[in-house]
C-alpha cells in the first residue's frame, strides 16, 4: 500500500518537497518537522498559540455535527460535497482516518462519500433535474470535484478494504470529469473548462469556480498517482489564463456572459494556475494586488468572506513572500476574533442554506495553510 500521501514528498512543480509528518493520534503540531516553512515564519510564538487554539476548537464543533450515516450537517444539495470539506479540514490539522480522536469519524465520513457515487462516476446521490441555483444541476458538479478531491488527498492513508473503494471511486470520478470538460462545446474561448451538469439557457460554456475545483481534483489525483492525462489539464490552466481581464487586474467568473470579478475569483485563479507552477505569471502577480487591497480584516466585509478567504489564503500562500506577509496575518485575526464560542463562525452570508459547517470548514481551511500538511496545498 502507498505511504500516506500526507507524508509524501510530492515531485509536483508547486511543492517544495520536504518530508512532512503526520502523528495519527494527535494533532500536527504547527512547529513540527519541517512544516514550518519561511512563509509561515511571519507568525509569532503567540500567533501559532492562537491558530492552535482556534483550528482545534473549530474541529471540536465540527465533530458535534457528525450525523450517524457519517455526513456532516448541511442541505441535501450540499452533499457529499460539504462533508468532504469537513473531512479536508480535519487532515489540515494532521488528523487521519483510523487513527487518534477522530479517526472513526472521518471513516464514516469517507464511507458516506464513497456511497454517494453514481454509476456514471459523479459523486452526487441526487437526481439531476432541470437548471436553477438551488438545484442537483448545479450544485452536482461542485460536490463531486470537492468530494474527489477529499478523496484523492485521503487515498494511501485507510485500511486496505477502504483504501480499495478510494481507488476505484477517484478512478471513476476522474473518468467523469475529463468526460464533462469542454462538454457544450460553443464557445472556442472557452475550451478546456468546466460548467454545470445541464446549462438551460446559460451562455456561458465554463466557469472559473467550477473549473478551479475541478484542477484541484485532478491534481490531487495525479499527485496520488492516478492516471489524468497532461492535455487535460494544460486545457484547463489555458482557460484560466483567458479569464484573466488585464484591465481590471484580476480573473473573471465567466469569459462569455457577465465576465464578473468577485474575491473567490481572485484566488481561485492564482491557486488554479499554482497547479501548473505559474504562481509568479504576470496574471498571478497582478490578481495578488487586486486581493490584497479587499477588506478581509473587516470580518463579513468581503463578498461570500469564508469561501473567498478559502481560496485567497491558499492563493497568498502559493504566491508567497511580501504577499503572505501582508494578507495572512490579518486575516487570520479577523478570523479569531469572529469565532463564536462553540468553535464555529457564523453561516455564509449569501450561502447560509448549507450552514456553519460550511463556513466553519471553510474558514479552518483559510487558516492552515502553515501547518503545510494537505499536498494539494503546498507550495
Amino acid at each position: 500500500m502507498r505511504l500516506p500521501s500526507a507524508i509524501l514528498p510530492i515531485a509536483a512543480v508547486f511543492v517544495a518537497g520536504l518530508p512532512l509528518v503526520v502523528r495519527g493520534a494527535e494533532p500536527v503540531s504547527s512547529r513540527s518537522a519541517d512544516s514550518r516553512s519561511i512563509a509561515s515564519a511571519t507568525l509569532t510564538e503567540i500567533q501559532w498559540r492562537q491558530l492552535d487554539n482556534s483550528v482545534d476548537q473549530a474541529l471540536a464543533y465540527l465533530i458535534t455535527q457528525q450525523n450517524r450515516d457519517g455526513s456532516f450537517q448541511t442541505i441535501e444539495t450540499g452533499q457529499p460535497g460539504i462533508t468532504s470539506l469537513c473531512v479536508l479540514a480535519f487532515l489540515s490539522r494532521g488528523n487521519v482516518p483510523g487513527e487518534g480522536p477522530y479517526g472513526d469519524a472521518l471513516n464514516r465520513a469517507i464511507d458516506f462519500v464513497l456511497n454517494q457515487q453514481r454509476n456514471d462516476g459523479l459523486l452526487f446521490g441526487m437526481p439531476v433535474g432541470g437548471w436553477s441555483h438551488s438545484n442537483p444541476a448545479h450544485t452536482g458538479i461542485y460536490n463531486h470535484a470537492i468530494a474527489g478531491l477529499m478523496l484523492a488527498e485521503v487515498y494511501g492513508m485507510a485500511d486496505p478494504e477502504r483504501e480499495e473503494r478510494i481507488r476505484i471511486a477517484v478512478e471513476q470520478a476522474v473518468q467523469f470529469t475529463l468526460k464533462h470538460q469542454s462538454r457544450f462545446n460553443r464557445n472556442a474561448v472557452e475550451q478546456g473548462g468546466w460548467r454545470y451538469l445541464k446549462l438551460a439557457d446559460q451562455r456561458s460554456d465554463a466557469d472559473l469556480s467550477i473549473t478551479s475545483w475541478q484542477l484541484l481534483f485532478l491534481r490531487s489525483a495525479r499527485n496520488a498517482e492516478f492516471e489524468v492525462p497532461e492535455r487535460a489539464i494544460a486545457e484547463a490552466l489555458s482557460y484560466v489564463e483567458r479569464c484573466f481581464d488585464p484591465r481590471r487586474g484580476t480573473f473573471v467568473y465567466c469569459i462569455v456572459s457577465g465576465r464578473q470579478v468577485t474575491p473567490a475569483m481572485a484566488g481561485a485563479g492564482i491557486v488554479s494556475l499554482s497547479m501548473g507552477g505559474r504562481h509568479d505569471s504576470p496574471p498571478a502577480l497582478r490578481a495578488a494586488q487586486w486581493m490584497e487591497q479587499l477588506p478581509f480584516r473587516s470580518y463579513g466585509r468581503v463578498e461570500r468572506y469564508h469561501y473567498s478567504a478559502y481560496y485567497c489564503s491558499q492563493a497568498a500562500f502559493q504566491l508567497g513572500g511580501e504577499h503572505w506577509a501582508r494578507f495572512y496575518p490579518p486575516l487570520m485575526e479577523a478570523l479569531i476574533q469572529n469565532q463564536n464560542r462553540d468553535g464555529s463562525w457564523q453561516r455564509e452570508a449569501q450561502e447560509s442554506q448549507y450552514g456553519a459547517t460550511y463556513s466553519t470548514s471553510l474558514a479552518v481551511l483559510a487558516l492552515t495553510p502553515p501547518y503545510q500538511i494537505l499536498p494539494i496545498y503546498q507550495r
